[in-house]
Formats: C-alpha cells, structure tokens, sequence
C-alpha cells in the first residue's frame, strides 16, 4: 500500500485539439446568459430599477433578475453590510451552484465607507467571501453599474472571474474571518469542503485550523418543529 501511494501521479493533458474551441464556446455562451441575485443591503438598490428597466435595459446584455440563489449565478450586494446582514449573504452565496461571481456595489462594500466607524458593519467583503467586481461610488450611478456588469463578462469570457474557485481552495481563510466575526461555534448548513473535492479544488488551504474548529461545533441539521399558535376556544 505504501508503494502505491508513494507512485507519483501526473496530472494527465487533454489531447482533444476541440476542447480548448468548446471551453472558450462555452465561456462565451456563459457570460452572455446570466442570472442575477441582488441582496439590497443599503442605499445603492435604489440604481438597480433603472438599470434593469427600459431606460438601461440590462437584459440586453444578457442579465436579468432571479429570485432564488439555486438559480443565480450574480450575488449583487448593495450597499453596507451589517454583522447580522453578512450571515445571511453568506448562507445565499453558499447555496449558489458554481460557477458563481459576487459583486459589491457602493463603496460600503469596499471599506465600509461611511459606515466605517461602525461597530455593527462589516467593512471589507472580499475578507468573507470572494468579491469578483466592485462597482465603487456613494452611489453608482446606472451607466457605472452596467459598466460593471460589462466588465464582469468579459472576466468571465477570459476565465479571469474564479473567485468561486478561491473560495473552495481557501476555504479555511475565509472561515476564519467569518468566526471571528461571528464565534467559533458559527456554521452554515452547506457542506464547502466537500463541494470542494466534487469540484477537485480542494487543496492544502481548504482545511485548517479553522475547519478543525467548525467540526467541533458542528452538528447535523434537523427539522425544525412546526407549532400552530391557535388558541382554543372556550
């Protein structure tokens, strides 16, 4: 057994001369169809109507609203993002099939900005999570955030936009920074390790000190107990 492991293994080349043609089809096909979540955590949702209807039109390029993360490939994150808030954006983004990209708008999402004293926001996104394009401003206008949206294709065209990737290879760096924000005892019902050896991204930095802690606090989910508040009637 130990000879066998001690074999080593190559990583083998593909010798399709089309796979290289299909993957960059594919990739353009990809960026051209794509399907938006946005999480309005602050002031910069109130661009998005204009930017998504007529006067705009964002589905021209390609992009339009989805109302679930199962079906989304775009986290569109609007504005400040309290301590409360970031659990809840992380829980969406977690449930979100790869591949997936994240893109914070305003500049809350970049340093805090305004909010960058507070107590109860988080200032810096891409600590928590993979930020593939940041749209800055206070706020953005429409133009800045189509402009965004265009520059988000083409890194998905050119296979630049593989934040999602980073986040399975680096899982336990992001981890860290969600517990220490949150406790040590924090989880969410998305299992990303595993996820990351189904995408075979699971690399030296996926486990670590950090995943050890989260399997400590970590349980199985169960179903939760539903109670009808009727009262009886005399």
């Amino acid at each position: 057994m130990k000879e066998i492991q001690q074999i080593p293994v190559a990583q083998a080349s593909r010798t399709n001369p089309f796979a290289r043609v299909f993957d960059e089809l594919t990739a353009f096909c990809r960026s051209r169809s794509m399907f938006m979540l946005h999480y309005c955590t602050g002031c910069g949702a109130i661009e998005l109507p204009p930017a998504m209807t007529s006067r705009f039109d964002m589905e021209r390029l390609g992009i339009q609203p989805m109302v679930s993360p199962r079906q989304a490939d775009i986290l569109l994150i609007t504005g400040y993002v309290s301590v409360k808030t970031l659990k809840r954006v992380i829980l969406t983004y977690e449930q979100m099939a790869s591949p997936k990209y994240v893109i914070g708008i305003c500049s809350c999402t970049v340093n805090g900005g305004m909010y960058w004293q507070s107590y109860a926001t988080a200032k810096k996104l891409n600590d928590y999570m993979p930020v593939d394009m940041y749209i800055a401003g206070c706020m953005p206008r429409p133009e800045a955030v189509i402009e965004g949206l265009r520059g988000l294709m083409e890194r998905v065209r050119t296979g630049e936009a593989n934040g999602w990737e980073d986040y399975y290879r680096r899982y336990d760096y992001y981890l860290g920074h969600q517990q220490r924000l949150f406790g040590e005892a924090w989880q969410t019902p998305t299992n990303v390790i595993q996820e990351a050896e189904h995408y075979g991204l699971a690399g030296p930095e996926t486990e670590g000190e950090h995943t050890a802690l989260l399997r400590q606090h970590q349980q199985p989910l169960e179903p939760l107990e539903m109670r009808i508040g009727l009262k009886e009637r005399v």
